[in-house]
């Protein structure tokens, strides 16, 4: 693994962000696809400024999230906050951030947000499945030591391979990955029923991400905690419960009335 993809001289590609571009094209696609297909609304350049929005808002609330719940790394350096590419984006706070500004957008061009966070749910776990990726070969989100046959040794120079130098570590990249494209294509093909109310596949995403995430954490190496607890997974019992509960209360998984 290396995180340079191509070194120009005067410039550097990294897998890091050549992936988050990758799946921002790949959402666009997914996204004005369905958007069209249900009939939601608004221009083609109405739709691309809520999802670039989204994002945009997704990456700093991602870093902002990470900064805040690590502030002891930063006082004293605070140019590293700009640093993303040695890691430390925040899904949980990325979620809130895209969520936030993808809302207000929605609202500013009078589109329903629910229904575009359904169209935009199953492109965002795609993004996230291939954004692992790029953490794999950034060496970040990595995993604990271990001893298992598929264990990966990361370089020098990388987070993984500085924190646990020539030690085979979980490849809990590939563990998230391989998890959020299998809930993908569940998600995919759930959506494409088109019988389900308002903000069900939204929800449906909240909980698959969380059940993946929660999971994974028994395995990574550089979780966030707070006050003991590990933070990603008490966030993700939390959704998994608050978007269990919000659909089994308004019944969001039966179908419109009229729709077969």
């Amino acid at each position: 693994m290396h995180p340079i993809f191509l070194d120009l001289g005067f410039a550097q590609i990294r897998y890091y962000g050549l992936m988050y571009a990758v799946a921002l094209l790949a959402g666009i696609k997914l996204i004005l696809t369905e958007v069209k297909r249900r009939k939601l609304g608004g221009t083609e350049d109405q739709i691309l400024n809520i999802i670039l929005g989204a994002f945009v808002g997704a990456l700093l609330g991602a870093r902002i999230y990470y900064v805040v719940f690590n502030l002891p790394l930063y006082r004293d350096n605070l140019w590293e906050i700009l640093a993303v590419w040695h890691g430390g984006l925040a899904i949980h706070g990325g979620i809130c951030g895209g969520v936030l500004v993808g809302c207000l957008l929605c609202r500013f061009y009078k589109i329903a947000p629910w229904k575009f966070a359904d169209c935009a749910s199953p492109a965002v776990l795609l993004g996230q499945a291939i954004g692992r990726f790029g953490n794999l070969m950034n060496g970040d989100a990595h995993g604990l030591p271990t001893s298992l046959p598929w264990g990966l040794i990361f370089p020098a120079g990388t987070p993984a391979g500085d924190e646990f130098p020539n030690l085979p570590l979980h490849p809990t990249m590939l563990y998230e990955m391989i998890l959020n494209f299998l809930f993908f294509l569940i998600l995919y093909r759930w959506q494409k029923k088109n019988n389900y109310k308002d903000g069900y596949i939204f929800g449906l995403y909240l909980i698959f991400y969380s059940m993946a995430r929660f999971l994974v954490s028994f395995f990574r190496a550089d979780d966030l905690y707070f006050l003991g607890c590990n933070l990603p997974q008490l966030v993700s019992l939390v959704l998994i419960a608050v978007c269990g509960y919000i659909i089994w209360r308004y019944k969001l998984y039966r179908a419109k009335e009229g729709v077969k």
